[in-house]
């Protein structure tokens, strides 16, 4: 067996090695057969690198996990707040209803070109037409004469405990009004402007 040269080179980088002399194979093979030492380190290295591309779970909750969580908190947190009692919100509700019946009957007098009142009392509300110089009770089912709900107190302004406003045919009120519908603590206000306009406040 020729024993390879381990002169330093003349510099030219060829390294350690004779011109046609070159390393024998890491891979060694006894007898035709590989290495098993070599085998072994592959296949080690091979299943480190299987488990470094699995996925770990790591300690504590996923995001899914979380989100499900925040879900069910919110769910149980509607539930409760549905289950309380809401006093504002049931006198606000007839407050809008009152005032789209005020619309109504706003826009009736201009359609119509008559004049449409409304009075308001602390029993209930009603609204009046103009004709043939004498007011009559409309008979329209949203404008019938309707009372507050149980419960729901009006504050007349006026001290006979009866207010009316008219709305002409081109749609201004006679008067400016405040209606403050009241009911267990909760209140809202029904507000009719000179202009015809209706909101509700509160």
């Amino acid at each position: 067996m020729t024993r390879p040269r381990l002169d330093a080179g003349d510099g030219s980088g060829r390294g350690l090695l004779g011109e046609d002399e070159t390393w024998p194979s890491t891979s060694l093979r006894l007898n035709g057969t590989e290495d098993p030492y070599s085998t072994s380190v592959r296949t080690e290295r091979s299943r480190s690198a299987r488990a470094d591309l699995t996925p770990r779970r790591a300690t504590g909750f996923t995001l899914v996990e979380l989100m499900i969580v925040i879900t069910v908190i919110g769910l149980a947190s509607a539930v409760a707040v549905l289950s309380l009692p809401d006093r504002r919100g049931r006198v606000t509700d007839e407050a809008l209803k009152f005032a789209a019946r005020v619309r109504a009957a706003h826009d009736v007098a201009v359609v119509e070109a008559s004049p449409v009142s409304i009075w308001v009392t602390r029993g209930g509300y009603g609204f009046d037409r103009r004709a043939d110089g004498a007011w009559s009770p409309m008979t329209a089912k949203p404008l019938r004469v309707a009372q507050w709900e149980d419960g729901t107190q009006a504050a007349i302004p006026d001290a006979s405990g009866r207010v009316r406003i008219t709305f002409d045919v081109t749609g201004l009120a006679d008067r400016p009004v405040e209606l403050r519908l009241t009911r267990e603590r909760a209140s809202s206000i029904v507000r009719i402007g000179a202009d015809g306009t209706v909101r509700v406040d509160g």
